[in-house]
């Protein structure tokens, strides 16, 4: 672990419990792909390993992106806004980000006041979780 890190982690406002909302974007196109949530330990792993490691609310433990699909992120650069209690992870995805095998996690616009799926899965989601 780098003093550095250690640093840039002193300087972010996690929230009561501890974490902080990270979103991915792909760093070519500007799409967003995902809103997730990191600890200081997951931040930290992002920031040394440059590949995507969230916390996962619902299993209690790191979740490193891509590690039971193959759906991985690089992170190309790691910027944090200006109250520094989010995180913008500009990122180069390998394959889809939603666990619902599309792109996006965003894929549900609302249009005349109805909410409306605009994409498609890529990706059978039973294959990506050998389900």
């Amino acid at each position: 672990m780098s003093a550095g890190t250690e640093t840039v982690l002193d300087q972010v406002a996690f929230d009561a419990n501890g974490l902080i909302a990270a979103v991915a974007q792909q760093h070519d196109s500007g799409e967003v792909l995902m809103l997730a949530w990191m600890n200081r330990d997951a931040l930290r792993e992002t920031i040394e390993t440059g590949r995507a490691c969230y916390w996962s609310r619902s299993r209690g433990r790191l979740w490193r992106k891509g590690e039971s699909s193959g759906q991985t992120q690089r992170v190309v650069e790691l910027r944090l806004d200006c109250d520094r209690d989010a995180v913008l992870l500009l990122v180069d995805q390998t394959g889809v980000a939603c666990h619902t095998g599309r792109l996006s996690c965003f894929y549900d616009a609302v249009r005349d006041g109805k909410l409306v799926s605009i994409t498609e899965p890529l990706v059978d989601p039973d294959q990506l979780y050998g389900r």
